[in-house]
């Protein structure tokens, strides 16, 4: 059995899109931080017959993370599809003029390091299976830069460029890398945005394998 990784797994996307991936038979690890979190979502993947453990991981200890995955995929399979969506910290959206080069070195561990460490972990697994997804969730600082978030929109280019590099180079060995931007805020009940919603999304972007980069909603520009 192979399992879908899940990095910054939390109740509401992470454990939704949990729940979509072990439908299809899955086994699903989700990393985070807090561990008695992500007990608590394994254990109720496992009232839905999903199997699923949690690992407890910082994004940006690239060691750890590596580590995580590792037991990861001896534990439930290898990793076929890794998702990376962690939700930035807060005191990465400073003002553009008010950020110094120290502000920028979490934003970099967090959304460069992290993506980086995590793919070289599990890309040998999905090239031995022939097969494999990859999977980068952002907000719309990706796409358009705001001068009051200045960490969070150089640290999402940055892995975007890298998704784009990896999508260009992977695709012809049977491994789609692909990104979601998320314009805003994850919203229960709406209808673009909703958790479920969204996990549906990352299915289809995993099963349909085109193009790469995707948009959940409209850009607010």
């Amino acid at each position: 059995m192979s399992s879908v990784a899940i990095v910054g797994a939390g109740p509401g996307l992470g454990a939704a899109v949990a729940r979509r991936f072990g439908r299809e038979g899955y086994g699903v690890a989700l990393l985070a931080r807090d561990r008695e979190r992500l007990d608590g979502i394994a254990g109720e993947l496992a009232g839905l017959g999903v199997e699923a453990r949690g690992y407890s991981a910082d994004v940006r200890d690239p060691l750890a993370l590596a580590g995580a995955l590792e037991r990861a995929a001896e534990e439930l399979g290898t990793v076929e599809i890794l998702q990376y969506s962690p939700v930035p910290q807060r005191d990465f959206m400073r003002p553009v003029l008010e950020t110094t080069h120290a502000d920028l070195l979490g934003p970099v561990e967090f959304s460069v390091y992290g993506p980086v460490a995590a793919v070289q972990q599990v890309l040998p697994g999905m090239r031995e299976l022939g097969r494999g997804t990859i999977l980068l969730v952002n907000g719309g600082t990706a796409v358009i830069p705001h001068p009051d978030r200045a960490g969070t929109s150089i640290a999402f280019a940055a892995e975007s460029a890298y998704g784009h590099l990896l999508h260009d180079r992977l695709a012809g060995e049977g491994i789609h890398v692909a990104q979601l931007v998320i314009p805003g805020a994850i919203v229960a009940g709406h209808a673009r945005k909703d958790p479920a919603v969204l996990a549906d999304m990352l299915w289809a972007i995993h099963r349909d394998r085109h193009g790469f980069r995707h948009y959940a909603d409209d850009l607010e520009g």
